[in-house]
């Protein structure tokens, strides 16, 4: 904690917001003598972290196009490669290459290039902060929003119970890139996790990724003041397990003593509100039976690695 801000205060983002809690504690991974060029996917983050000519931000710092921040910051990292082969560079301008983008940017419409620079293994740590949905545009759905959301696309009503689908399980998708580094954290306790994760993930040789729940007050309706408290029940209920998968060895991170039921992480949300009026109790079970199912999957691919 002693380290200095990377991002700086006085940006726009909202009160109880996770994803700028996520960027500082991601960023606290970098050791004090290296310098650091940061991407960053058009999202809630790059609209209140940088209006020209003014940024929050205490590193190189690029805006990309929602679809390209993969793409950009592994060409960013050639071209130093390059400027570095051909003694252009002082051996002491040591440069990390980290990018930022929102679930809307990552999930869905930067998958491509984030594959890409994945594939390609490009000396980089991408770091999605998942909020759920499309935040910046009025929330509506992503594929990273979770089962019966209620969002703007997906609206609760008498004919629709909210989003339909379960949501993608990325961290999961990038892991089998083969990458060096792959892994799933949020906002807990100390941060001891995300701390050491993305100090992995910086570090590492080669193509890592990082997911982080990032809560949104605005979208997901919870009291600002609540936010470690969401994310908590997150990993208690097994929602969002913390895991690292290192060269292809699954590795489980936590496992709650005793598991909690769904509905503990649901109550609190406003977008999740309709789940519990009398009728809809089938909705909260199909919910668990899908959070059961990918937490025994992931105690499998732990136990064989």
């Amino acid at each position: 904690m002693s380290k200095p801000e990377r991002l700086a205060p006085g940006h726009r983002m909202c009160a109880g917001c996770g994803g700028t809690i996520a960027v500082r504690a991601v960023l606290r991974g970098l050791h004090p003598e290296d310098q650091a060029v940061i991407g960053n996917a058009t999202s809630c983050l790059e609209v209140s972290t940088f209006m020209y000519p003014y940024t929050a931000w205490e590193d190189s710092y690029i805006h990309n196009a929602f679809e390209n921040a993969g793409a950009t910051i592994g060409g960013v990292e050639a071209a130093y490669n390059v400027l570095k082969k051909k003694g252009k560079l002082k051996d002491a301008d040591n440069f990390k290459f980290i990018t930022f983008g929102g679930d809307g940017g990552t999930y869905d419409i930067g998958l491509q290039s984030l594959s890409g620079a994945m594939e390609r293994n490009h000396d980089i740590l991408y770091v999605c902060y998942d909020n759920g949905a499309y935040m910046n545009t009025g929330i509506q759905r992503s594929s990273a929003t979770p089962l019966y959301a209620d969002t703007t696309t997906t609206p609760v009503g008498s004919h629709s119970n909210g989003k339909m689908q379960n949501r993608k399980d990325l961290a999961s998708i990038i892991a089998d890139h083969n990458v060096p580094y792959a892994a799933q954290t949020t906002l807990l306790g100390n941060f001891k996790d995300i701390h050491t994760k993305a100090e992995k993930g910086i570090y590492t040789k080669g193509a890592a990724f990082l997911n982080v729940m990032a809560p949104c007050p605005r979208g997901w309706r919870y009291e600002t003041s609540e936010i470690m408290d969401i994310c908590k029940l997150a990993v208690e209920t097994c929602y969002w397990p913390l895991f690292e998968v290192e060269n292809g060895k699954w590795t489980l991170n936590y496992e709650p003593r005793k598991k909690l039921p769904i509905e503990d992480f649901l109550r609190p949300q406003g977008r999740f509100r309709h789940l519990f009026k009398r009728g809809n109790e089938h909705l909260l079970e199909e919910f668990q039976t899908e959070v059961d199912r990918r937490w025994e999957d992931l105690l499998f691919k732990s136990s064989r690695t």
